[in-house]
């Protein structure tokens, strides 16, 4: 186990009777990385996450967090938590909830508090039964990042919340991992997982599938290009090279006179698609940025194979 790692999991499994929630789970997530944690519902993330805490003891396997156990009090206040279901007596404040999780913690710093509470527009007077499922969802991340915690695991966290509101959300997990923490991200918002996770691990039917930087798993995006060219080309012709999905002719303007711009979907080399184009007098080449949604689904669809040869159990943190 490294001594850098704040989660290792080993062959971590969980079964509820016949149904087999998580399934060999060999996973290390570095001091001061985040990571995504993603798949659809059902795949293992929420079990994952409630083994991690010792709220569920594992059928088999061992779980390691911040060096030590879960179940253990003086880990446990250094871990902040955000369920994806949060349940508060809804005859308590805010101030009061804070108030109770920072004794228990040892305390925690106020003015960080009166910050995060200011950040997120929250009135810590109000009780929690008047709130909107917004403002609870604000609650829950005022309480989880009271402490600055060390380790920070985070159930579809910014469900519920506005656009701005999800936008101090992840600057505040920026400035948590920047400080050193590390961040599991559970979610199914695939455009923030994309901005702020260092790594995505994606889980389907309890297994994990795959474990890759952002950056890598971008390069297994189907190309989207848009061909500029002197001449109309024939689609059918794009359309049987080995590597085009989609080919689609639409009209243009070339220097010297009416052109057309070929639109290419392409998963692979685009080698042989520039090798067709050359002779139609290519005159500019337009590149989409990648779907990064494309292939999240496409490893949650239940036909894929998982090679053994995708999983990974290591990574550093991106700067």
């Amino acid at each position: 186990m490294s001594a850098h790692a704040a989660i290792v999991t080993t062959a971590l499994t969980k079964h509820f009777g016949a149904v087999h929630a998580l399934e060999d789970l060999n996973l290390e997530v570095s001091r001061g990385e985040i990571l995504g944690y993603l798949g659809p519902n059902g795949a293992g993330k929420t079990t994952t996450i409630r083994l991690l805490l010792d709220f569920l003891r594992p059928t088999s396997g061992t779980a390691r967090v911040l060096g030590g156990s879960g179940a253990d009090p003086e880990v446990r206040r250094r871990i902040g938590y955000l369920p994806a279901e949060l349940r508060i007596d809804p005859r308590y404040t805010a101030s009061d909830l804070l108030d109770f999780y920072g004794r228990l913690r040892g305390g925690h710093d106020r003015r960080w508090v009166s910050e995060l509470l200011e950040r997120f527009d929250l009135d810590p007077r109000r009780r929690v039964g008047e709130l909107s499922t917004g403002n609870r969802r604000k609650v829950g991340i005022v309480a989880a990042t009271a402490h600055r915690p060390e380790l920070l695991l985070l159930d579809e966290p910014s469900s519920g919340l506005d656009p701005l509101l999800q936008h101090e959300f992840q600057a505040l997990v920026r400035e948590l991992a920047a400080d050193g923490a590390t961040v599991l991200l559970s979610s199914h918002v695939l455009p923030e997982v994309e901005l702020l996770a260092h790594r995505v691990a994606i889980l389907r039917e309890g297994r994990l599938v795959t474990i890759a930087g952002v950056e890598e798993l971008r390069r297994q995006a189907r190309q989207r290009i848009d061909l500029h060219l002197e001449q109309r080309p024939r689609p059918a012709a794009f359309a049987e090279i080995t590597e085009v999905v989609e080919a689609q002719v639409m009209t243009g303007n070339g220097p010297t006179g009416p052109g057309a711009v070929l639109r290419l979907v392409i998963d692979g080399s685009a080698a042989a698609v520039f090798n067709a184009a050359a002779p139609l007098g290519v005159v500019r080449v337009v590149s989409h940025e990648a779907d990064l949604d494309e292939v999240f689904l496409r490893y949650y669809h239940p036909d894929r194979d998982i090679p053994a040869a995708e999983s990974t159990t290591s990574g550093e943190a991106r700067s």
